[in-house]
């Protein structure tokens, strides 16, 4: 990754008297996939729109790959690719026809190996509203990413869509961001979040109120360390043990569970403990704070810190 595609300053979208997005800024480089993330109404699909030349701001200034999207747009309609949360196709239109509409617009050639890579081979010639919201969804990606855009934007892309076709578009991101394809990923998927996105802004009410890697973010705040042992006698057991660090503990399906601040003084005295018993560990489990954790006590707090 190395220069910025995408360049958002004091962007502001006002509508009448409700500001949708509230003086955001960041950059997102090229080649990187940066998820937008956020609960409805928080401004995520406001800042794709405007981002995409579908609506105009407010204040503030955009640009990707140096366009601004409201005064060019016939510049940049080559360099994205969008998926919106709606469709917007007429019911009658097959995938066929809709892949050889939209790559004659980008003055390219069919892309039909993307339908067989989507699992619409078979489904080429069916009308549209004829396809399950699943394979809508998957229409509407091939049609995406067909031009081989230089941005992508994705807005729920993998809403109803099973775990085959979701892996089959995660493994199909990781090949366009190989070819430095940059990508915005709006979602509120928070698992496909952390697992895709070199990094994330959270946006609550048009603000940004934490931006950084999925692991930075989830680094921060007060969420609690899981620790998860299992051990051969069952040293553990016993209620009037305590460890350092440990805020909480419980016990199911023969594991002793522990939420820890500090994870360091736990697991040592965890070990110590166990091996001072004779006892053998048989299992033992770290789980930090996920991004879904993490979200959650922003958008509940509104605060980052």
């Amino acid at each position: 990754m190395s220069d910025s595609v995408i360049e958002i300053k004091d962007f502001r979208k006002t509508y009448a008297d409700f500001v949708a997005v509230n003086g955001i800024s960041f950059d997102v480089k090229e080649g990187e996939i940066f998820g937008l993330l956020g609960p409805n109404g928080a401004g995520k699909t406001s800042t794709l729109e405007c981002l995409e030349g579908l609506r105009t701001p407010s204040g503030g200034s955009l640009r990707v790959a140096g366009i601004d999207p409201a005064r060019e747009p016939r510049k940049l309609r080559n360099l994205i690719g969008v998926q919106l949360q709606s469709a917007g196709f007429p019911d009658s239109i097959t995938p066929d026809e809709a892949m050889r509409f939209f790559c004659a617009y980008h003055d390219v050639a069919p892309r039909f190996d993307l339908l067989e890579r989507l699992g619409l081979d078979e489904k080429r010639r069916y009308q549209f509203f004829e396809l399950s919201t699943g394979q809508q969804r998957r229409m509407s990606l091939a049609l995406a990413v067909a031009h081989n855009p230089r941005v992508l934007f994705l807005d729920e892309p993998t809403s109803g869509l099973d775990v085959a076709t979701r892996a089959e578009l995660h493994g199909m991101l990781r090949e366009l961001q190989t070819d430095d394809t940059t990508i915005i990923l709006a979602t509120h998927d928070m698992a496909e979040a952390e697992q895709m996105s070199d990094r994330v802004a959270i946006l609550l009410q048009g603000r940004i109120i934490s931006i950084g890697t999925p692991i930075e973010i989830t680094a921060t705040g007060a969420g609690l360390t899981k620790i998860s042992v299992r051990t051969q006698e069952d040293s553990l057991s016993v209620s009037s043990i305590t460890f350092p660090a440990v805020k909480d503990q419980t016990f199911k399906d023969d594991y002793n569970i522990y939420f820890s601040s500090d994870i360091g003084p736990t697991l040592s005295a965890l070990i110590s403990h166990i091996e001072t018993q004779g006892d053998a560990l048989v299992d033992l489990r770290v789980e930090r704070p996920s991004l879904e954790d993490r979200f959650i006590e922003i958008t509940k707090t509104g605060v980052a810190q």
